[in-house]
């Protein structure tokens, strides 16, 4: 890390966490294969259709995940420029913005857990979802996005048996 960047959000959990989903995958698909070639003169293909969604679902929340921000930081622009936002997300694709198209970061502190959820929406782009980290300072992205409306609330869940 250079002295002159820094750093916005850093989520806790930076790894594409393959292993246990491919794990999961494979042991339903094998599960199915196994009971498909047992029911296969049975009505009980619900197991099949049910088996075929859970393997849907795992594969639009690896899509989904894939895409999520692991870290923002504020670095320095080419040759004296302005500075510039870089996006690392879960992939590993690296994104630089300019600061001031970002709209809107807010931030949802857990009411449990000592961590927050980012999101970012920058301008003329979709909403950009951050992993859960620890809550940053406000007062930096505010300084880094001045045209950005910031701010932070806290989760609308609690702990069960507390009310909010």
């Amino acid at each position: 890390m250079a002295a002159s960047e820094d750093l916005l959000w850093d989520a806790d959990d930076k790894s594409m966490q393959m292993v246990p989903r491919l794990r999961r995958i494979g042991v339903t698909a094998g599960c199915l294969g196994f009971l498909g070639a047992l029911w296969a003169d049975s009505d009980a293909t619900w197991v099949l259709y049910a088996g075929a969604l859970y393997l849907l679902g795992e594969s639009a929340y690896w899509a989904w995940d894939w895409r999520r921000l692991v870290e923002a930081r504020i670095v320095p622009g080419e040759a004296d420029g302005p500075a510039r936002l870089r996006l690392r997300r879960v992939g590993g694709q690296i994104t630089e913005h300019d600061p001031h198209h970002v709209a809107r970061v807010l931030l949802i502190h857990d009411n449990v857990h000592d961590l927050a959820k980012l999101r970012l929406s920058l301008h003329g782009r979709q909403l950009l979802f951050g992993r859960p980290g620890r809550p940053p300072a406000l007062t930096t992205w505010r300084h880094t996005c001045p045209k950005a409306q910031v701010s932070d609330r806290a989760a609308q869940w609690g702990m069960p048996g507390i009310p909010d």
